[in-house]
């Protein structure tokens, strides 16, 4: 399993970024991928995460109404458009998918023990 992201850059608040997570191998036969984020000093956080079976999606409640997980097939991609970014949305983006999870474990204290494939993360910057 191979996850790949992209999409990161700098932009002012208020703008949009998308990112996009390339998913090879396996992990289309799992339950689930989740997009997260570390900022600097602060643990890593589940931002979004998606049901690959029926695309039913779940959000951490500071991005609501902001972001989208969305699946393209065609692409083999999971993207994440996040829209009227603020400056504390500002970090390292990450995707990751596991063969035992589904979205309710994105929100997990300790991410690394239920999430074992990651992307190598995408910096997000959001600053005036």
């Amino acid at each position: 399993v191979q996850l790949q992201a992209s999409g990161g850059g700098s932009v002012q608040p208020g703008g949009s970024l998308r990112l996009s997570c390339a998913a090879s191998g396996a992990a289309w036969d799992y339950h689930a991928i989740g997009w997260f984020r570390q900022a600097p000093g602060k643990e890593r956080e589940g931002v979004a995460c998606i049901h690959l079976d029926n695309d039913s999606t779940d959000y951490t409640d500071s991005v609501k109404g902001r972001f989208t997980i969305s699946r393209d097939n065609a692409k083999n991609t999971v993207d994440l458009q996040m829209n009227s970014l603020k400056p504390e949305d500002t970090a390292i983006y990450y995707c990751a998918t596991d063969p035992g999870v589904h979205c309710g474990y994105f929100r997990a204290s300790n991410l690394a023990l239920y999430w074992d494939y990651w992307g190598q993360g995408t910096q997000v910057t959001v600053s005036s």
